[in-house]
């Protein structure tokens, strides 16, 4: 009988009350649309004229925005901007391994570990006190003249040792941030289940904890591939450095916008990631709160 009654159940449908909400709901959505493209159409349009009838537009624009002397250097450039990829990911590798063993040493409670846990706090403070250019200089110029046997003087090495030096101690920081949200409790458990304190932060700690900060790490390697381009001032032939030699060459400095779009081109898509992967985050801890 009560499977026949739910065969003749009628489907649910909305109620004339749900209907007029739905239908109101919609009427606003469309009001806000129309509200938002109007307004930034107007703010668009009155930006646009105040820079095209500014008294020096005609001059920048030939100045920044060539575009056939774009079309002429964009071939250099994107050889430059390769360089910077391939300086962000060796860098990321190495940074992610000296960011792991650094943020270990700084939140391990071992006594035998306190000499090394000083000096990685020390390695923090100094290298997140330091402006990233000048530890640059003072790599890239510093290391050669100590005349090491078997040390490289190739710029572009130095460049990235540089950057992985600074950008260590910021990782890191993000991954110490990540182990210490991690709630007690999760430790206690995992060690009353006979985990040793090792195989808890490798099991339970650590994947929770990377999890975490994945968004904060995407933000920080964004910041990575755009400061990249400092290692420039040693010479490297980046995008950067690629759009100062053309730049120097003719006084037109078009090379330097199509070395900014194509940062932008790189960068944008990254950011918009990072976006929504903070947003999963967020909703996945809204919706464990709500459980």
């Amino acid at each position: 009988m009560e499977k026949r009654g739910n065969e003749h159940a009628s489907p649910w449908t909305p109620s004339e009350r749900e209907l007029e909400r739905r239908q109101i709901r919609r009427a606003l959505t469309k009001r806000k649309i129309v509200i938002a493209s109007l307004s930034s159409l107007i703010v668009i349009s009155l930006l646009a004229t105040v820079v095209v009838t500014s008294p020096g537009f005609q001059v920048v624009r030939q100045t920044f925005f060539d575009f056939h002397y774009g079309q002429v250097v964009i071939k250099t450039v994107s050889r430059g901007i390769l360089v910077n990829l391939l300086l962000t990911i060796v860098a990321s590798i190495l940074i992610g391994f000296i960011a792991l063993v650094l943020a270990l040493l700084r939140t391990t409670k071992s006594a035998a570990l306190v000499p090394f846990r000083f000096l990685a706090t020390v390695y923090v403070d100094i290298f997140r006190g330091v402006p990233l250019l000048l530890v640059i200089l003072l790599v890239g110029f510093g290391v050669p003249a100590l005349r090491l046997t078997g040390m490289t003087n190739s710029v572009l090495v130095l460049g990235t040792i540089a950057v992985v030096l600074t950008y260590s101690a910021y990782v890191a920081e993000v991954i110490r941030s990540g182990i210490l949200s991690i709630h007690p409790s999760q430790r206690a458990a995992a060690r009353s289940l006979g985990l040793s304190q090792a195989q808890t932060m490798r099991h339970v700690v650590l994947p929770q904890a990377i999890r975490r900060v994945i968004p904060p790490l995407l933000n920080d390697f964004v910041s990575l591939l755009k400061d990249t381009g400092l290692v420039s001032i040693l010479g490297v032939t980046d995008a950067v450095r690629a759009a100062q030699i053309h730049a120097s060459r003719t006084f037109n400095y078009t090379p330097y916008v199509v070395a900014a779009l194509l940062f932008l081109i790189i960068t944008i898509p990254l950011t918009r990631y990072t976006d929504k992967a903070l947003h999963r985050t967020y909703s996945a801890q809204n919706a464990q709160g709500e459980a």
